[in-house]
């Protein structure tokens, strides 16, 4: 049979894996989705995801894409995945795409979430799933400092050194910080991100907040890209992936 090129939706707790991509010696979302595809179309099978994401961080919206020489009719390829997988990722759509779609170069925009739970006290069932911070925070300075990214900057500055990219300009179009409760939501939306670039944005308005920087200090942090003048890289487990623009229908 021709090959098919099918795009899976996603989602997934990321605790227990060492990110996405695939390591040589530490459990990653992508071997093990392709260990559970391959023993369903019987033959060997390489994903390729719409962005890495680190250790321990989430997905509450992933997409991926591979090919295959199976018959299996794609309606039934998630439940049948799904018996494959561990409990902590679970495939909910499968789509037949052109030959030419491919996860993560035909991904228009991404956004993530980063979840601060903002007590005194924590909560034991949000263990692994938020950034537990119990100094008092105040939002909206948040918000201020989130808005001086917002546009097509060089984010060299809120980077962590890592992969290697063409170029570190990108385009933020919103950053938006609520509060609902305890619970502090960071929306960021880009065309794409720098290796830890939204756990370092995160880091720098809890920096403004906490009255370490002002909020109007970050435009000139940027232009510096000095990653030492901005806030800290916030811990992995608060991030989720939880939006993803395509002009395919496969969400």
């Amino acid at each position: 049979m021709e090959a098919r090129n099918i795009a899976l939706r996603l989602s997934y707790t990321g605790t227990a894996y060492h990110g996405w991509q695939v390591q040589k010696n530490a459990v990653s979302v992508a071997e093990t989705l392709e260990k559970a595809l391959a023993s369903v179309v019987c033959h060997p099978v390489k994903v390729i995801g719409a962005g890495r994401t680190d250790a321990g961080v989430h997905a509450r919206v992933y997409v991926a894409n591979f090919r295959t020489t199976s018959g299996i009719p794609t309606e039934r390829l998630p439940l049948a995945v799904n018996t494959r997988l561990p409990d902590d990722i679970v495939v909910s759509r499968a789509t037949v795409v052109p030959d030419s779609f491919n996860a993560i170069g035909s991904c228009r925009k991404k956004e993530y979430t980063y979840r601060i739970y903002n007590s005194r006290i924590r909560d034991p069932f949000y263990v692994n799933r938020v950034w537990f911070y119990p100094k008092l925070l105040d939002e909206s300075i948040m918000a201020q400092a989130a808005q001086q990214f917002v546009g097509t900057h060089d984010f060299a500055a809120v980077r962590s050194v890592g992969t290697e990219t063409r170029t570190t300009v990108r385009t933020v179009h919103y950053f938006d910080i609520t509060r609902t409760g305890k619970i502090i939501d960071c929306r960021v939306c880009a065309d794409g991100f720098l290796y830890n670039m939204v756990r370092a944005m995160v880091g720098t308005c809890i920096y403004a907040a906490e009255g370490k920087l002002s909020p109007s200090d970050i435009p000139e942090i940027l232009s510096s890209r000095n990653r030492t003048l901005a806030g800290p890289t916030a811990p992995p487990d608060g991030l989720y992936m939880t939006n993803l623009w395509y002009d395919e229908d496969v969400l």
